[in-house]
């Protein structure tokens, strides 16, 4: 079980969450122990620039959206911290939700 699995559960069942991350890997756009809000977005495409949750290779991160690659049912989507790190390539269901607030 992953710190965002209840988060993810939530998601999936068309609430938006809101929890404090913590770390450093977003540091500049969110700041570890800020408050963010992430909302399910089913009908949205995420779009390159978008802070996303995310499950890359089994893990769980609250990260950007890097570059899309391809379209229609074999698009990928590139994640990455906003340090210059890269998790890697992911399908649309591995993405749960965008954050849409970060407050203090």
């Amino acid at each position: 079980m992953s710190w965002a699995t209840s988060h993810i559960e939530r998601l999936r069942a068309g609430c938006s969450v809101q929890f404090r991350p913590h770390g450093n890997s977003m540091r500049g756009r969110i700041e570890s122990g800020q408050r963010v809000t992430v909302v399910p977005e089913p009908d949205r495409e995420p779009q390159v620039g978008d802070v996303v949750l995310c499950r890359v290779h089994g893990r769980d991160f609250l990260h950007l959206v890097k570059a899309i690659r391809s379209h229609g049912p074999h698009r990928r989507w590139l994640i990455g911290n906003n340090r210059g790190g890269i998790n890697g390539w992911i399908p649309r269901h591995a993405i749960y939700g965008r954050c849409v607030a970060v407050e203090d």
